[in-house]
């Protein structure tokens, strides 16, 4: 069967994957996209780290409300409106929603952490460790300990996921853009608990 330029190509955007292997997937799936992606998938070829360097202008923004006294709003991006009107993106909207107004994160990951924040939480955690007593040179490794579980505690995207505390919130869209196909990103949030 002849293959298209423009399918390749098609299969191409949707997977970030090189042309040979795109061209080489719809053949085997006889000219059928998603079919073809499912094979790259198999082939470990289209992966989420291949497609977080693209573009999301796209997406939704959910909201979550839990017992009148808890409410989310969060801004979640994708590459198409395609993606953004499909009933997988919108629930895993709702599930990061939701995370949220249970897990109470202050930032999206790691590097929107402040520099201001950053020292405080280092000195705070350095005095910590210096009061207990070990050597100088090992507070640093202590300190670099204590940072990583405050990121899991304080950062959204490093956060154990609460449907499945054995993965991370950052993995658990990583499963989605694999299965999905699409670059994911949350750009960011805002959490209301009343009387705060």
């Amino acid at each position: 069967m002849a293959i298209s330029a423009e399918l390749v190509k098609e299969l191409r955007e949707k997977t970030g994957v090189g042309f040979m292997e795109c061209k080489s997937a719809l053949q085997e799936a006889n000219g059928d996209v998603d079919a073809a992606v499912t094979i790259l998938r198999k082939r470990g070829l289209a992966s989420a780290a291949k497609k977080s360097g693209r573009e999301t202008k796209e997406g939704l923004i959910g909201s979550y409300v839990h017992n009148g006294k808890i409410g989310v709003m969060v801004e979640v991006n994708c590459e198409s409106d395609f993606v953004a009107r499909n009933t997988d993106f919108q629930n895993l909207v709702k599930d990061i929603a939701m995370h949220i107004a249970a897990s109470d994160p202050r930032f999206v990951s790691k590097e929107d952490v402040t520099e201001d924040v950053l020292a405080a939480e280092r000195e705070i955690y350095k005095e910590q460790a210096r009061a207990t007593g070990k050597p100088e040179n090992v507070l640093d490794k202590i300190v670099d300990g204590r940072m990583s579980k405050y990121y899991s505690e304080t950062c959204l995207l490093e956060q154990p996921f609460v449907k499945d505390p054995s993965t991370t919130v950052r993995d658990h869209i990583a499963a989605h853009i694999q299965k999905i196909g699409e670059n994911i990103q949350v750009r960011r949030f805002v959490r209301y608990k009343l009387g705060e």
